[in-house]
């Protein structure tokens, strides 16, 4: 039988999640976590077939969690929601592992189709992320997103100065260096074309990657 956790800051999110959920009647256990620490003891404490994630997390970022997962649960699918557009994260979601991306004002039956295409091994496209996908392997088209030309740890290390954390902070939280974070940093700025830390939070604003 298949074992599935919802981590997820909001009750309502996550309460609307367990409930399509459970009409499948293969999914035998439904695990709920409200952050990003709490997802990663419940991994701990026992194994799960498929997470459901969030990006937008209280304490850590999804894609802390998602790297996590990656790197000590390989056999753990994860399907991410959000609710930052698709053009803005997915690619950078499925380029650190993730099994599927799926906006959270998709339909009921969007979300079961893709937790059962996750579940089976496959990758989860939507239209419009298949779009995206399609570009990004021809080459991108001329309206594709700056952000994209960074590697899964730049976008990592983008995201938590754009949110306004320290170098010394990401370095703690990552276990690097802060010389290695400060290098990071200065490659975003230059791949970017921007010059500051205020720069790359208004463009995150902008670009609503942040909120």
């Amino acid at each position: 039988m298949t074992t599935v956790l919802i981590a997820d800051d909001h009750a309502v999110v996550r309460a609307g999640l367990r409930q399509f959920l459970a009409e499948d009647r293969a999914i035998s256990k439904i695990g709920e976590a409200a952050t990003g620490n709490e997802t990663l003891d419940l991994l701990r404490s026992r194994k799960w077939d498929l997470v459901i994630l969030d990006i937008g997390m209280p304490d850590r970022s999804g894609l802390d969690v998602l790297r996590h997962i990656r790197a000590s649960h390989p056999t753990t699918k994860v399907l991410v929601i959000s609710g930052y557009p698709e053009r803005q994260y997915a690619l950078n979601v499925l380029r650190a592992g993730a099994s599927g991306f799926l906006a959270k004002t998709s339909a009921a039956d969007d979300l079961m189709k893709a937790v059962n295409a996750v579940l089976q091994g496959r990758r989860f496209l939507s239209t419009t992320l298949a779009d995206l996908l399609l570009a990004d392997l021809d080459g991108g088209s001329s309206d594709k997103p700056v952000h994209s030309k960074l590697s899964e740890r730049e976008f990592q290390i983008f995201t938590k100065l754009a949110g306004g954390q320290a170098v010394s902070e990401i370095a703690d939280e990552l276990c690097l260096s802060v010389k290695t974070v400060s290098t990071y940093r200065a490659r975003i700025l230059e791949k970017m074309s921007l010059r500051t830390n205020a720069d790359l939070t208004s463009y995150a604003l902008r670009k609503e990657l942040i909120s």
